[in-house]
């Protein structure tokens, strides 16, 4: 016999796993957090213009990788690190082997495909 969730237990479950990421090249280990359907939306949204119509890629890829790993690394208290646009313009500016490595935890976590990113930014 199957035993079907309720609401509530839906909305109390604990479901955004994070996952411990060493960067060398920043001297340590950051904590990426798996984004909330909320936060996918939000982040998924930037990929489009005012019209609700894809950007063309050069403005979609724009600081891509940067945006991807402010929305999930965390710090302990699982507060969000990197909140303004300079800083997420800052760590676009850092090495790029160690925010793919951010990245592709951070997709991973979140269920995000490379099929599913590709399409959103029109590559």
């Amino acid at each position: 016999m199957t035993t079907y969730l309720s609401a509530e237990a839906i909305l109390n479950a604990q479901d955004l796993p994070t996952e411990d990421v060493e960067v060398p090249e920043w001297g340590g280990t950051v904590r990426v957090r798996a984004m909330s359907g909320t936060e996918l939306d939000r982040f998924e949204s930037g990929f489009l213009g005012n019209d609700m119509k894809q950007l063309p890629k050069d403005k979609a890829l724009e600081h891509y990788r940067a945006r991807l790993a402010a929305a999930c690394v965390i710090d302990g208290d699982g507060n969000r690190l990197f909140r303004s646009a300079a800083e997420v313009k800052r760590l676009g500016e850092k090495n790029a082997k160690a925010l793919r490595r951010v990245c592709d935890a951070a997709m991973r976590l979140s269920g995000m495909s490379e099929e599913g990113q590709k399409e959103l930014t029109g590559n």
